[in-house]
């Protein structure tokens, strides 16, 4: 590394030291000489006014009965609306990240009245009651990115995060490493939308936008892959120092070195971390403007040191020094945001830029205070776990908890100039912050905490306790939010399991049904009818339309497994027969079909056209088996199959009949409904029908089905150009080769991208209607856009 380069940066980070040292200086005077103590006593006892309520006995237990869990989102939110709470929450929640995220002041009338605007707006969206989406599932997310034409870019980042997750190590946490991703992508968005202005034209703005997610995407990749894996003791010793050793260099010389010789057992995981930081690296230089681009560098390099600095920390160590302990706290809680402002080329605003710089150590104060005995346990020196220890052996030490409380009247009235609103919403936090860690702890351990770490001010902690014992509750949306999408990624990947184990479990028995077998009487001849079929069916199928009629017959609509044994037989011999005349050389002339060669050219084509034939009519012949049943409910049935199997039939005619011509988007649209989208609806419907489902519910699931379907080819069309002959067992290019119109030939693969995506929501939004679990289904959807074969 070049030496000058190094101390340049050492240089950097020993003058935003210097600044942190001197705000700690004029913090830990303040501790010592109890300034913050009356000051805070007063602005409670204003701030109080406005919390504490006398409730008659009968209003205290009709309010408490009534209220939801906090940590309910959906009905939390519908709770604050109905009592007209609403305004007050979003309003001080809102404010709050105003403050914390985009360092503004309060007392700013335009400050105030953007703010408005996102309460109102916000407000809107939550109480909805025709957003059929939610906030942030796949379906959520892209309907917000639609607004503002980044929707490419919303795809593109659904992906990434996927990817992240999958390369998460056994020891971090796979939804915390994308919840904090999410975070920065939101913060960054926060203050690209802040800068860009009112005035701006939609393209610039839908350009702006895509800009700031990538952003966001490569700066938050920094803490799951960075932050996170050196906290987690998954790397060796070597492997640390080596990897540490490439990100320092990294930011010192803004390039990134090649990985080289690899020490330790995890070189596939730091292989995809190098590849994954170096393209996020490379986007931000190429788009970075370059005046902001040496301030990058240089509040990276002090949040990636300052880091170091802590983390190097060994809690056995008793001879830290306060400075030792808060100095670099200082340091990465306010280069962390300052970071995002550079990387978005903000313009140079001081006021800014100083109160990002205070209000850091806040917000890290709180964080740990509420982490302090997971910290503990882990051994992680923070300034509380460093106090819990060692408060009775040293002296010296500032209580961090004083010192928190400082923090707060330094802010209120040094840095925010006792503006009222920001000591309304600061003071909400604070005690907000008490209330729930009290709430998870319990009274007991809460109160030995405070016997602590509040001991030096017995009359200050009496006035906060009162008020966490009485002031109503102050609960914040970006906590409401935080848990809620941890709780939504946490569920979201134990349905995926489950989801994967339904269809290996599912599929496994389908396969041990499906075979044919052969007359027991003694046959004069070969039966090479029965040996196609069955070579047809031994193919590696997915059977997704059986499964899905086995998960909605046996598990939402209680049918007898047993009893639709001959259903799930029928389905699947329809489908292969579909398959089968589709591969012939006078319609698609495949070679290859799930891995293996096509039947035609195994046998030959008229034998493999007498098996689509026999394979169709032992559909019917499985169907009428149904035997458990209502007469009139099988005929029903048959009869619906009958007319799915004519408007496949139609649907085939009518791919055929346009090959070697162009189709507008919504002859597409129809013609691959007919071909795949009346399989999917097929295998919905007939489980319905013998459950005697309801018409509206019957309606709900075609229309589940239509997009489904739609979805489905859509993505085949991508992967006939994009897919690996090995994934996906059949040619790629054979579209092409055909001169066949295809979603891709019409809208690009971009367009077709997008179009997917489109008809994904539309089939997640269809769900909504369905009375029934449909959870199975939600992962189905997700199955069919994320598959690669």
């Amino acid at each position: 590394m070049n030496e000058e380069l190094r101390k340049n940066a050492d240089a950097c980070y020993r003058l935003a030291e210097q600044k942190a040292a001197h705000y700690f200086k004029s913090l830990s005077m303040q501790v010592m000489e109890k300034t913050y103590v009356p000051t805070l006593t007063n602005d409670i006892q204003s701030w109080k006014h406005n919390h504490i309520r006398h409730h008659s006995l009968l209003s205290f237990f009709s309010v408490r009965k009534g209220k939801p869990d906090f940590r309910e989102y959906h009905n939390y939110i519908k709770w604050l609306d109905h009592t007209g709470k609403l305004d007050n929450y979003l309003d001080r929640s809102i404010s709050y990240i105003f403050m914390r995220d985009l360092g503004k002041a309060l007392d700013s009338p335009v400050t105030q009245s953007r703010i408005r605007r996102v309460v109102d707006s916000l407000k809107s969206y939550l109480t909805d009651q025709g957003n059929k989406t939610e906030t942030f599932s796949k379906a959520g997310l892209y309907r917000m990115a639609q607004k503002d034409g980044v929707e490419s870019t919303m795809i593109w980042v659904i992906n990434k995060l996927k990817t992240v997750s999958s390369n998460i190590p056994k020891g971090m946490d796979a939804e915390q490493a994308q919840r904090k991703i999410i975070k920065i992508i939101a913060g960054v968005v926060m203050h690209e939308v802040e800068e860009m202005g009112e005035e701006i034209s939609p393209e610039e703005r839908t350009q702006k936008l895509d800009k700031a997610i990538r952003f966001g995407y490569s700066y938050g990749l920094t803490y799951p892959l960075i932050d996170d894996l050196l906290d987690a003791n998954v790397l060796s010793t070597k492997e640390e120092k080596q990897y540490t050793d490439l990100i320092r260099t990294t930011l010192i010389t803004g390039s990134v070195p090649e990985l080289g010789e690899w020490p330790g057992n995890n070189i596939d995981l730091i292989r995809y971390i190098h590849s994954e930081l170096r393209d996020a690296f490379e986007y931000i230089k190429v788009h970075q403007q370059q005046e902001t681009m040496k301030s990058f560098f240089e509040r990276s390099y002090v949040f990636f040191h300052s880091q170091e600095e802590d983390r190097k920390k060994d809690l056995s160590n008793g001879n830290y020094t306060n400075e030792e302990l808060y100095i670099p706290i200082i340091l990465k809680s306010s280069s962390s945001r300052l970071i995002v402002r550079s990387l978005i080329s903000a313009p140079e605003d001081e006021s800014i830029d100083e109160r990002i710089f205070y209000y850091g150590i806040y917000n890290q104060l709180a964080d740990d205070f509420a982490d302090m005995f997971d910290d503990m346990e882990e051994g992680a020196v923070t300034p509380y776990t460093y106090y819990l220890k060692y408060h009775d052996k040293r002296s010296d030490l500032i209580n961090p908890f004083e010192l928190y409380w400082t923090v707060i009247s330094n802010l209120l009235h040094n840095v925010y100039q006792s503006d009222t609103k920001t000591c309304e919403v600061i003071l909400d936090r604070a005690i907000n912050g008490l209330k729930r860690f009290k709430e998870r702890m319990g009274t007991k351990k809460y109160n030995e905490v405070m016997e602590l770490f509040a001991s030096g001010n017995p009359k200050f902690n009496h006035v906060i306790q009162n008020m966490v014992r009485k002031a109503d509750d102050v609960d914040f949306f970006d906590k409401l939010l935080r848990d809620h999408m941890i709780t939504n990624l946490k569920n979201e990947r134990k349905e995926r399991e489950d989801f994967s184990e339904t269809i290996e479990t599912v599929r496994n028995q389908i396969n041990n049904i499906l075979t044919i077998r052969k007359s027991d009487k003694v046959s004069l001849t070969k039966e090479p009818i029965i040996d196609a079929a069955n070579y047809s069916l031994e193919g590696d199928g997915k059977r997704l339309r059986p499964i899905m009629t086995w998960v909605m017959g046996v598990n939402e609509y209680g049918l007898d497994q047993s009893a639709i044994v001959p259903l799930l037989r029928s389905l699947e011999y329809m489908h292969t027969a579909s398959l089968i005349f589709d591969d012939l050389p006078s319609q698609d002339n495949a070679s290859t079909r799930r891995g293996r060669a096509t039947l035609h050219q195994v046998y030959n084509i008229a034998i493999a056209e007498l098996t689509g034939l026999f394979l169709t009519q032992k559909a019917v012949e499985e169907q009428a088996s149904l035997d458990q049943f209502d007469s009139k409910t099988v005929l029903h049935l048959i009869r619906y199959s009958a007319q799915m199997t004519e408007n496949m039939c139609r649907g085939q005619a009518m791919d055929l009949d346009s090959k070697g011509k162009p189709l507008t988007l919504e002859q597409l649209k129809m013609m691959c409904f007919y071909k795949t989208g009346i399989g999917f609806e097929a295998s919905l419907i007939m489980p319905a029908i013998l459950a005697c489902a309801n018409e509206s519910e019957i309606e709900a699931l075609k229309k589940f089905a239509y997009h489904a379907g739609i979805a489905f080819q859509i993505k085949d069309d991508l992967l006939d150009v994009e897919g690996d002959l090995t994934l996906l067992g059949k040619p790629i290019g054979k579209d092409a080769e055909n001169d066949n119109s295809t979603f891709v030939s019409i809208l690009g693969a971009v367009g077709a991208r997008k179009e997917m995506w489109e008809h994904y929501c539309l089939a997640m939004e269809a769900l909504q209607e369905v009375p029934h679990t449909t959870t199975f289904l939600k992962h189905f959807m997700n199955y069919i856009v994320n598959r690669d074969h």
